[in-house]
């Protein structure tokens, strides 16, 4: 009974923010009342509090520019992770635009949708993205290409990458900036996750969404560990309360 509750209300939560903060970023983006991320850093913050999440942050977003931010990934939660603190826009997978309220929240957010299966569209995709980084939007490139359970960095893809080369190479700019960024989910009911229980958090490969999201949604997680601060990265810890 106390989990159907949590659950309700969680999902309460997002439907009666998002009928408020969706039109105002429909309206920010129309008007340029308010920096883009405004409302969207907002919106993050809620869905992160219905999921129980505290973030915690070492170290800062560089100012410089064009910025390319490549992050591990380890769930779909490491978008509210990173958007509710930081000023960023997303590349992410093609097929996360059809997702109900995520494909929703990444479109009003301009993210950048990649089909990283068709290589012939990948040069186009890039473009955008060295586009956008000319134009001074801070881009957040999932490097590893996909999600896993934390324990392991996977190896990067590199093809996007290119978008840095891309940028120069059309004149955009003479030097593209590329800060590393690292996300880790750190406790489960106030005790440390190790290597057996980071599973829980994370979100890997084909796995549907509704049923990792009510494990979140019924699993409270509790304070996070120091997270060790290293030079010129940013570092975020997300907790479940």
């Amino acid at each position: 009974m106390i989990k159907k509750l949590r659950i309700f209300l969680a999902l309460a939560l997002v439907v009666a923010g998002s009928l408020v903060l969706v039109p105002l970023q429909v309206l920010s983006m129309k008007t340029g009342l308010w920096p883009e991320t405004f409302i969207l850093k907002i919106w993050h913050r809620m869905i992160a509090r219905a999921l129980g999440l505290r973030i915690h942050v070492k170290g800062a977003l560089s100012a410089r520019r064009p910025l390319l931010v490549a992050s591990n990934h380890i769930s779909w939660t490491d978008i509210m992770v990173l958007g509710s603190r930081v000023d960023v826009k997303f590349i992410a997978r093609a097929d996360m635009a059809n997702w109900p309220m995520i494909g929703m929240l990444s479109k009003l957010q301009r993210t950048v949708f990649i089909e990283r299966e068709r290589k012939r569209s990948s040069g186009d995709q890039a473009s955008e993205i060295a586009r956008r980084m000319a134009n001074g939007d801070a881009m957040v490139l999932f490097a590893e290409g996909s999600t896993g359970d934390g324990n392991l960095l996977l190896p990067f893809k590199s093809t996007l990458f290119g978008a840095a080369s891309i940028a120069i190479s059309e004149g955009a700019t003479e030097q593209v900036f590329i800060q590393p960024v690292a996300i880790v989910y750190t406790r489960l009911h106030g005790v440390p996750l190790g290597r057996r229980h980071r599973p829980i958090a994370a979100w890997i490969g084909d796995e549907d969404l509704m049923p990792h999201l009510k494990v979140l949604l019924t699993r409270p997680f509790a304070h996070p560990g120091p997270g060790a601060k290293v030079e010129n990265r940013l570092f975020f810890a997300a907790e479940r309360r």
